[in-house]
């Protein structure tokens, strides 16, 4: 047997064992979104810090999805560094709007680092009055009965740190489609498929709640301050303390708007590289779990090795499963149905992306570039031209 065709054999195996992963992954989504909500046995109140930079696209009706939760205390803490942000009018009018609510804003232009996130959010840390912090990216929105969930998770006695899983949403465009698809279809059944062979490292910018003694235990967000991978840092150090990273079975959702290839690449190499610097034998690995982009590979080995059966079966299990798992996913989600060439689409792109992440070190992030180390440390190169 000659080596193209002991390679088309492997690259047929390779899609049979990432199909097999997508199946699975699909099963864990629905699964995991079958589970009922919490309910706290108690609600002690809760501030919410809320880090913003610019009127993302949905921001007021994102930000009053947070302001509408039916909770008996609750403050929040709006933050911006540019005393001329766009957001600081979006945030002055939702205070007019509802004026009994407990709601602060901090306009600081103090930098603590090189994450100007955290460094926001140490700003903002300065006005919160409850023992209850949950930190939510400005991009998020949250269903009723999210703070209950939240709190109820926070109610065990070895509670560390609560996040949350989220979907992609407001997709205009075919760019910003193919980013809720990487959400939805990639991201998302990857971490309930990574929990369901054990893994429960992750924490997520969608939600991150703790107490204050826990921030305060490990050191507190100045901890940071030079992390891209915040989040992940920040779960990392909880598990450090021993306490655990909690799941919560609220999903929530993100608002995708990337208008155009350069972002969407962009955004997604940014977050690649973020995680192959933290775990790159992990990340290299994930690459078996595009089944698609094997297949194409499959197809043209057998063809070169004379047995086009093979390849042209590896690319009808690689798409009908893709196309199945789809299903099954968009309606665990609640999502409308996300079409074949999109999902195939997808899996191209998310493979050819992966192993361009391998190539660089830089990533741009808020019109600068920055070299993340590795550790996930950013350093500054240099404004965007």
């Amino acid at each position: 047997m000659d080596i193209v065709t002991v390679l088309a054999i492997v690259f047929a195996l390779v899609t049979a064992v990432g199909a097999a992963a997508l199946a699975v992954s699909a099963w864990a989504v629905r699964r995991f979104r079958a589970l009922p909500m919490p309910v706290p046995a108690r609600r002690p109140p809760i501030t919410i810090l809320k880090p913003l930079c610019g009127a993302e696209a949905e921001l007021a009706d994102n930000l009053r999805s947070f302001i509408r939760q039916d909770y008996p205390a609750f403050q929040i803490v709006f933050g911006v560094q540019n005393p001329a942000d766009p957001a600081i009018a979006v945030v002055e009018r939702l205070v007019a709007e509802n004026p009994g609510m407990d709601m602060t804003l901090v306009v600081d232009a103090t930098r603590h680092g090189t994450n100007l996130k955290v460094g926001n959010l140490l700003n903002t840390l300065r006005s919160a009055k409850h023992d209850l912090l949950i930190i939510a990216d400005s991009d998020i929105r949250v269903p009723p009965g999210y703070l209950d969930a939240v709190a109820a998770d926070l109610e065990t006695p070895d509670a560390g740190l609560v996040t949350c899983l989220y979907t992609g949403r407001g997709a205009e465009g075919p760019w910003a489609r193919l980013g809720v698809a990487f959400i939805n279809h990639g991201f998302l059944p990857s971490v309930l498929l990574g929990r369901l062979t054990g893994r429960r490292d992750g924490c997520f910018g969608a939600t991150m709640a703790l107490s204050r003694a826990t921030l305060d235990r490990l050191g507190g967000l100045e901890r940071f301050r030079d992390h891209l991978a915040d989040d992940y840092a920040l779960g990392a150090a909880v598990r450090e303390l021993g306490q655990p990273l909690t799941l919560s079975p609220c999903v929530v959702a993100t608002t995708v708007t990337e208008r155009n290839a350069k972002d969407l690449i962009a955004h997604e190499i940014r977050w690649m590289r973020t995680v192959r610097a933290i775990e790159p034998s992990g990340h290299a690995g994930s690459i078996v779990t595009f089944p698609v982009f094997w297949s194409v590979i499959a197809l043209l080995g057998s063809l070169a090795a004379g047995l086009p059966e093979l390849g042209v079966a590896s690319l009808l299990l690689a798409l009908g499963v893709r196309f199945a798992a789809g299903r099954i996913i968009d309606r665990a989600l609640e999502q409308p149905a996300t079409p074949l060439w999109l999902l195939a689409a997808r899996d191209l792109l998310s493979a050819g992306l992966l192993l361009a992440s391998f190539c660089g070190t830089t990533v741009t992030w808020r019109d600068a570039r920055y070299r993340v180390d590795s550790e996930g440390r950013l350093h500054f190169c240099g404004e965007e031209s």
